[in-house]
């Protein structure tokens, strides 16, 4: 058994598998279809909303030491102050949150650079939770397959449900009042809500399943006129938005210094994570050797400069202190209302928020179909989820049994801080990245790679360590439930998982 759980899966084995006639996917995204599902997964509500945080700052009193983070411990104890108050300071970034993004993107690429030499390596649906397999051994595949069905089953409740709440806000706009009971979940924060279902969050969900069903072709053609309407959006805002700048609002630019820029660049890598899903579409790529990395780095190219503009120009139409105010409404809305843009506020950015949240529920929906259809094809997953419809050529019962689920979570459940569990998944997947790209080097050095990481370790090293210091800067309760999804999943790979695996069977 112990044998077992290192047993690697050979790349050629891995790719022999995806071609046979029962598994064989349907190749036909191009560049630009994966630089959009890589956009619309970056690209969400956070560009209205996080430039406020990132550059007021925050300052709060925990509830529980259980909230402080990994690094407000290690800042306590090196400090000495262990009887002081539990306080969680942010310092701000004022306008130097642009060089917080452009920060942020560089490490981007670094980690885009790892996926990339991957994906060219293994053009497969599995994304980390594959390269795993072939680089760490089967139950490190199962373990980063587990944190990955955690990452994007909890994202898409997250989304889903911060769609039904926006979507009720924005209607109270206009004087339509959805009623409670039908507009929430019943379950928040671990107390009944009084209200029974979240049926818009429930339809949502069920339509997109809908569309995802019809193929990849349906699904690539709806993201990409998302991404295009909310990209259209956003270059509206900055456009109305640069004539009401005022370039003595950048001053003081730094005003919480190197810690502030740094503050701000966490806030932000939770939504720049999302580039990973182009990886999962690297089995339906026309020419993934060449495309998958163009997807990769473009997307992260491309969501960098957006968010940079946005940022730029949101904090010279309004000093950053403004925006402490901001944080229930977002900053774009506040600052284009108070600027007297009222029609401005209410109609564009309430359309790039409504369509940046359906594009990465679109783009996170079809990942989780591709990530559970990649681990029944190994049999680490029933053999139920590896089957593909044989007209449209998609994993279907992945497509209806995960969407079900998530339409039901997203109908019945606000996950509240359980929520930090998602990007918990995402950072330790982007870990995993790099680790994989170091091992498969040394193991099998003379593979022919499409695309290689220059600068071998150092740039695989430099793209690691900056997901570590994220994951520290997560809560303990956080970690907690991380550790306790973990050692769920090891139970289910011991009594199911290695029974199955079609490796252990041969």
């Amino acid at each position: 058994m112990a044998g077992q759980f290192g047993s690697t899966k050979s790349i050629d084995r891995l790719i022999a598998d995806s071609e046979l006639p029962q598994f064989r996917l349907e190749r036909i995204l191009g560049p630009w279809s994966l630089i959009a599902v890589g956009v619309g997964a970056i690209i969400g509500s956070g560009i209205y909303f996080l430039t406020g945080i990132a550059a007021a700052g925050q300052r709060y009193v925990l509830r529980d030491p259980l909230h402080q983070t990994v690094l407000d411990v290690l800042s306590r104890f090196l400090r000495g102050d262990h009887s002081a108050p539990l306080v969680h300071v942010s310092p701000p970034a004022g306008p130097a949150v642009v060089v917080s993004l452009a920060l942020l993107g560089v490490i981007c690429l670094l980690i885009g650079f790892c996926y990339a030499e991957l994906a060219s390596l293994m053009p497969l649906a599995g994304s980390v939770y594959t390269y795993s397999y072939a680089a760490l051994g089967e139950l490190a595949a199962w373990m980063t397959g587990w944190i990955l069905i955690l990452e994007y089953g909890l994202a898409n409740v997250v989304v889903a449900t911060a769609f039904s709440r926006e979507l009720r806000i924005r209607l109270a706009d206009f004087h339509i009042l959805a009623p409670d009971r039908w507009s929430q979940p019943a379950w928040s924060e671990g107390k009944w809500t009084g209200s029974y279902f979240n049926v818009p969050a429930f339809v949502l969900i069920i339509l997109i399943t809908l569309v995802l069903s019809l193929g990849v072709r349906a699904f690539s053609r709806a993201n990409m006129l998302m991404v295009i309407l909310k990209s259209a959006a956003i270059l509206l805002f900055v456009a109305i938005g640069s004539a009401l700048v005022q370039p003595a609002n950048w001053h003081p630019f730094a005003p919480g210094g190197i810690p502030g820029v740094l503050s701000a660049g966490i806030i932000f890598f939770y939504a720049y994570i999302g580039f990973d899903c182009v990886t999962v579409a690297a089995e339906e790529a026309r020419r993934p050797e060449r495309d998958v990395p163009a997807g990769i780095l473009g997307s992260i190219v491309i969501s960098g400069i957006l968010y940079i503009a946005v940022a730029a120009v949101l904090l010279g139409m309004m000093p950053y202190t403004a925006y402490g105010s901001a944080a229930s409404e977002g900053p774009a809305l506040y600052a284009l209302r108070h600027l007297g843009q009222k029609a401005a506020a209410v109609g564009i950015v309430f359309a790039g928020i409504m369509i940046g949240l359906l594009s990465s529920l679109f783009v996170l929906q079809y990942g989780q179909t591709r990530l559970w259809y990649a681990m029944a094809r190994d049999g680490l997953l029933p053999e139920v989820f590896s089957s593909l419809h044989p007209k449209t050529r998609i994993p279907h019962w992945c497509t209806w049994i995960g969407g079900a689920a998530v339409a039901l979570c997203a109908g019945m459940i606000d996950l509240g801080e359980s929520a930090d569990l998602a990007a918990h998944g995402a950072l330790a997947a982007s870990a995993l990245v790099p680790i994989c790209v170091i091992c498969l080097r040394k193991t099998q050095p003379d593979r022919p790679r499409p695309f290689r990481v220059p600068w071998m370790p150092w740039m695989a090293l430099a793209a690691l360590a900056p997901t570590l210091v994220m994951m520290a800067s997560l809560s303990l309760v956080t970690w907690i439930r991380f550790l306790i999804w973990l050692l769920i999943g090891l139970a289910i790979y011991l009594v199911y998982s290695r029974h199955h695996s079609k490796l252990a069977g041969r």
